[in-house]
């Protein structure tokens, strides 16, 4: 079974569009997965539902609670610093250690993971998930 890391702008974005986004795993994906999160995302999402501008605010607010309706297993990291300042680092490490894929809208996180040939998966248009291996 893969594990499907996803992002905090990934999800805040997603939820902008009003992109399903477990519809659009079921569609892209042919194999067996489980979605998860790292716990420093939750921190990202407290901070920016706190202090992000409003169209943010709502979309982090909502992600929070997306996670937990949903039960999305949160990865613990290593090093559980309260608001860690670069939850891509945490991501990055995670992937050197196992078979993820990263949904992500970030450029540089998506660099650095084609670089360690991980797959991505991508919101395209505004409407649609695609995975890129």
């Amino acid at each position: 079974m893969k594990k499907i890391i996803i992002d905090t702008n990934f999800l805040v974005s997603a939820i902008r569009f009003k992109v399903d986004i477990f519809s659009e795993l079921q569609r892209i994906c042919d194999f067996k997965y489980a979605v998860c999160i790292v716990d420093g995302t939750i921190d990202e999402l407290e901070k920016l539902a706190e202090t992000g501008k409003p169209k943010d605010k709502t979309a982090a607010r909502i992600s929070l609670e997306l996670i937990k309706k949903k039960k999305i297993k949160i990865t613990k990291t290593s090093s559980k610093n309260k608001r860690v300042k670069n939850v891509d680092l945490l991501i990055l490490n995670l992937i050197k250690k196992e078979n993820f894929i990263v949904a992500t809208q970030d450029k540089e996180l998506k660099k650095e993971i084609r670089k360690k040939g991980a797959p991505i998966i991508v919101l395209r248009q505004k409407g649609y998930l695609k995975l890129i291996i």
